[in-house]
């Protein structure tokens, strides 16, 4: 993928000065110019490309940059700042995916600061709330989601794991849902993972009895999935959230946030099984669909 958008960016780059480019088109700064004017600016774009399509192609089987839709890189961008990711990079991505998607068809994402990140986590009868101002098939992806720590997309992708399997290039614990009961189904994540997660027994029998009798293939944000239960996911079920929890509370803090909630309850019950905190956080960034226990601590402030 570097190759790749070494071959975009440089039919951008202009080692004229800012000053120069602006005096000759009158553009009040080198955004407006359509150039790059700065190597270290173009090495930082060129990293940025290179990470998007890395996720595009694990995500979407995109093979070019080019392919890149900006459907796709806003979603790129949206699990960019789920992550945790600071404002100044967030720009740096959408400024060097616009020289694929094109300049102003981008969304500007904005940051995550600490004080979200400190409230982003639901209560159980918060949660409760705002599924009661949703459809019932909405109401059902939301307590699936916080009881799973799922994400949106993942909710298209669920399947019984007697019909599917974990990705096997994972060293899965087998310590993952220590004190938890219930049935284990598989969704796939971000990078085309493909993880167990565990969905208590009474919510596994409505999910089942939401079984299509045919596969469907739906679109969520320009990518397609195969969904085998009738049930909300993605973007529509997220706005469908967002809008029950202002109704509901007068605020929201994103659906996102159900996996903050299930981040902070399994890291009690798993440290209340005897497991240090390390271990504990190693258990959770499985169970969350992560390999590196640090990442999941933007889920536990």
């Amino acid at each position: 993928m570097e190759v790749q958008a070494l071959a975009v960016l440089k039919a951008f780059l202009s080692l004229t000065s800012r000053h120069a480019a602006k005096q000759t088109s009158g553009a009040k700064g080198s955004q407006t110019t359509g150039k790059i004017h700065s190597l270290a600016t173009f090495n930082k774009y060129v990293t940025a490309l290179k990470q998007a399509g890395e996720w595009a192609r694990e995500c979407a089987g995109l093979r070019h940059l080019k392919e890149i839709t900006p459907e796709l890189a806003q979603q790129y961008l949206s699990d960019r700042t789920a992550q945790g990711i600071g404002q100044k990079q967030l720009d740096a991505d959408r400024n060097a995916l616009e020289f694929i998607t094109g300049k102003g068809s981008l969304d500007r994402e904005t940051a995550l600061v600490k004080a979200d990140l400190h409230s982003r986590a639901y209560t159980p009868e918060q949660i409760r709330r705002i599924a009661a101002h949703q459809s019932d098939r909405n109401a059902l992806a939301t307590e699936l989601a916080w009881r799973a720590g799922l994400r949106a997309h993942e909710l298209l992708t669920l399947q019984h794991r007697n019909v599917a399997q974990a990705s096997a290039h994972r060293p899965w614990s087998r310590e993952r849902f220590l004190g938890r009961d219930g049935e284990r189904y598989i969704v796939t994540g971000k990078g085309g993972l493909r993880r167990e997660v565990l969905i208590p027994s009474r919510l596994a029998s409505r999910l089942e009895a939401c079984r299509l009798s045919e596969v469907r293939t739906v679109s969520d944000r320009g990518i397609r999935y195969r969904q085998h239960y009738s049930l909300g996911g993605g973007n529509a079920w997220s706005k469908s959230f967002s809008e029950a929890s202002s109704r509901a509370l007068g605020w929201s803090q994103g659906a996102h946030g159900l996996r903050h909630s299930y981040a902070q309850e399994r890291m009690r019950e798993l440290q209340g099984e005897g497991k240090p905190y390390t271990q504990a956080r190693e258990l959770l960034s499985q169970e969350l669909g992560h390999f590196r226990g640090e990442i999941v601590e933007v889920y536990l402030r």
